[in-house]
């Protein structure tokens, strides 16, 4: 009798070991470094405009909790949180405008959920999958990144977005005579850095 249990508690712990292996959560922190850009571009139907976000407001540094399963990278708990504030638009009258779209005065951050990461052979150009929260409201992406290792990562992309989607208004200005258009481009260029 004795013997069964023992047996039968060796193949769960082997059941357990062989199902887990790849799927052991580790942790790291990372930095973003003041080399790294984070961009909003938009059009109005007279010009372009651009956000750019502050790199010396990140709270660094930045828990990152990740596993390997089924060959992909799949992150826990792994966000990035950009403060609306610090997004600069070039004008006073244009950095309103900017958080009175983003509803700042309610929902003072955006915030980037990191899911997964399909893994390549060479981890140049790989898929991410991330969460964006803007306003109370999140929405699912899958977009290619590229990424460049030497002493520390480089990872860089775009992704275009609908205001419409988080249920964001954009202002009109003089009687409605110039409007924002609904898509927009996040663009980044991070380079990070393990601490």
């Amino acid at each position: 009798m004795i013997i069964k249990k023992v047996l039968f508690l060796i193949s769960i712990l082997t059941t357990i070991a062989f199902t887990t292996r790849d799927s052991i959560i580790k942790s790291t922190s990372v930095i973003i470094t003041p080399q790294s850009s984070l961009k909003v571009k938009g059009t109005t139907n007279v010009s372009d405009f651009s956000c750019v976000f502050n790199i010396n407001k990140f709270k660094n540094p930045i828990q990152v909790f990740y596993h390997v399963e089924n060959g992909k990278i799949v992150f826990n708990k792994t966000a990035l949180v950009l403060e609306n504030d610090c997004f600069d638009c070039g004008g006073r009258a244009i950095n309103n405008d900017f958080q009175k779209i983003l509803k700042s005065d309610k929902y003072p951050q955006i915030t980037l959920f990191l899911k997964e990461i399909n893994q390549t052979e060479n981890m140049r150009d790989v898929q991410a999958s991330i969460n964006i929260e803007i306003a109370g409201v999140t929405q699912d992406y899958k977009i290619p990144v590229k990424v460049k290792k030497s002493n520390d990562l480089f990872i860089s992309g775009d992704l275009v977005i609908r205001l419409s989607d988080y249920n964001l208004e954009t202002p009109k200005k003089l009687f409605g005579l110039i409007s924002i258009n609904d898509i927009i481009k996040i663009d980044f260029q991070l380079l990070i850095r393990e601490k």
